[in-house]
């Protein structure tokens, strides 16, 4: 079992086709959302709330974590059920999650039109997401840093002239 566990938290997404590995694919969503919820929920409750207190802190962790990895395990979910009961594998698929997750969000705030709101953007995403799988192109490129990093500045010439050869003289 703990071979299984180690693997498949390293699994991606796209590891497997569509309609295969459903809890590969549940991990694969969740630990980018748990990752995003802790870092959003540290942002507000270091500058927003400002909790006093371990458990108002913790609350506060568990009220934005917990609606993230929710709306992360809807569209997996909604996506993986739609493959299995439409039997294709398009951006239908990636559009029942949305909305799925968008019913989340939905809840989460306590209004049916936020939730519809998000879902149609998830799935304007989601449908663009698939779109750039299925023809090979990236939604979300590498980032090619092009500027000269300054960890290491003696690695990087600076000046704007080259520096003249050493040892020679004017021959007077």
């Amino acid at each position: 079992m703990k071979i299984v566990l180690n693997m498949s938290l390293k699994a991606n997404y796209y590891d497997k086709p569509e309609g295969d590995d459903l809890f590969g694919k549940m991990i694969a969503t969740n630990k980018y959302a748990l990752a995003g919820g802790l870092g959003w929920s540290t942002v507000e409750v270091m500058m927003v709330s400002k909790p006093k207190g371990y458990l108002p802190t913790i609350a506060r962790y568990v009220y934005f974590t917990g609606p993230f990895v929710g709306m992360a395990s809807a569209f997996t979910v909604g996506a993986y059920a739609a493959n299995k009961l439409r039997g294709r594998d398009d951006a239908w698929n990636y559009v029942a999650g949305a909305f799925a997750a968008g019913g989340v969000y939905g809840a989460w705030k306590r209004n049916v039109v936020s939730g519809l709101v998000a879902g149609l953007i998830f799935s304007v995403a989601g449908a663009l997401k698939k779109q750039s799988v299925d023809e090979g192109w990236e939604f979300f490129p590498e980032v090619k840093h092009h500027a000269v990093s300054s960890i290491n500045p003696n690695r990087y010439d600076f000046t704007l002239t080259q520096e003249r050869e050493r040892g020679w003289t004017t021959g007077k």
